[in-house]
């Protein structure tokens, strides 16, 4: 009998443990650490939020990008066009975000759901206010019972017309509705200003809540990260910009990030480097070279850190090909 009952309440702990861990409150800082190294995907697969079957973005990639010594994936979400007028979101673009956590889950990845409509946030945020918020409103409570792996941000790289004011007054809002559903849910939130380093004194966050990752996006200097970007304005003539290494160029890169570690040794918020690295028309040699550094740099001032991108441009594995962009994965993984 008391075998009996020590394998009963054995049987209950366990399940007690297990139950608890999908909602027990984890430190924001034990949460950055475990996104460890990431990699941005399938934010512009189009085909692939159609029919996940027929889209770029294939299943065995999860494995595949955790056995290549990722931690985390960070999923670029675009929801505004799956909108209805009611701001009802598509149930089929729904089930494909369930199968994406699914699997993320089941490579024992990270997962880091990125509400990605910045564009259309800053041309007219007042106007798409509603939509903003509607869009926590069903994803919060619909992955209310994932598990702490699954973390929300609540929108990249804010900007333009929405002002850090109004972003402060906007991802306040967002919170409130998350933790109804999600009290102990890790969240993700960045400043204004592109999600710019130089903009972190901007940025308000509920005081009482702890369980905050900020964010900060990095491409210094632009006239080398972005020379030859159709869409990068000043730089997109550019080209033959090299990176290599020299000490002031480090020194640049170095005091930049430095900013951020220290406004989160000011405010103990922890810092995830959500985007980084240097667009396809760079020479591959200073691509990697740069790429390595920043990544060094981010892991010693404390940052988890997710690279841009897995597909499209800035690659890291290309698709047509079927095989790893060498040169980045190396100097991502420190090889």
């Amino acid at each position: 009998m008391k075998k009996l009952l020590f394998f009963i309440a054995l049987f209950i702990s366990s399940f007690s443990t297990n139950y608890t861990s999908l909602a027990q409150s984890v430190s924001a800082r034990d949460q950055c650490l475990k996104l460890g190294r990431g990699v941005n995907i399938i934010g512009y697969d189009k085909a692939f939020w159609q029919d996940h079957t027929k889209g770029r973005f294939k299943e065995s990639y999860f494995k595949m990008i955790k056995d290549a010594g990722f931690s985390t994936v960070r999923i670029n979400l675009n929801p505004f066009t799956q909108m209805d007028s009611q701001n009802r979101i598509n149930p089929h673009w729904l089930e494909t975000i369930d199968w994406v956590v699914d699997k993320g889950l089941e490579a024992n990845l990270m997962i880091i759901l990125d509400l990605h409509e910045y564009t259309t946030m800053a041309d007219n945020p007042e106007a798409k206010k509603e939509m903003f918020i509607s869009f926590w409103k069903q994803i919060a409570p619909r992955y209310k019972d994932k598990s702490g792996n699954v973390i929300f941000e609540l929108l990249n790289e804010p900007n333009q017309k929405l002002t850090a004011e109004m972003w402060n007054i906007f991802s306040a809002e967002a919170v409130k509705v998350i933790r109804q559903t999600n009290p102990d849910r890790t969240l993700i939130i960045g400043p204004g200003n592109w999600n710019g380093i130089e903009s972190l004194n901007t940025l308000k966050l509920p005081e009482n809540d702890r369980n905050i990752i900020v964010t900060v996006h990095f491409y210094h200097p632009m006239r080398f990260t972005h020379q030859g970007a159709a869409w990068a304005g000043e730089y997109k003539n550019l080209n033959g910009i090299k990176w290599t290494g020299t000490p002031d160029e480090k020194e640049e890169i170095e005091s930049k990030l430095k900013v951020a570690a220290n406004w989160s040794l000011k405010n103990d918020r922890p810092i995830f480097l959500g985007e980084f690295g240097a667009y396809d028309k760079g020479d591959m040699d200073s691509r990697a070279r740069y790429t390595a550094f920043v990544a060094r740099t981010a892991e010693k001032l404390g940052f988890s850190w997710a690279y841009w991108q897995f597909d499209s441009d800035f690659i890291v594995y290309n698709v047509d090909k079927e095989s790893w962009v060498e040169p980045i994965l190396d100097a991502l993984m420190n090889k």
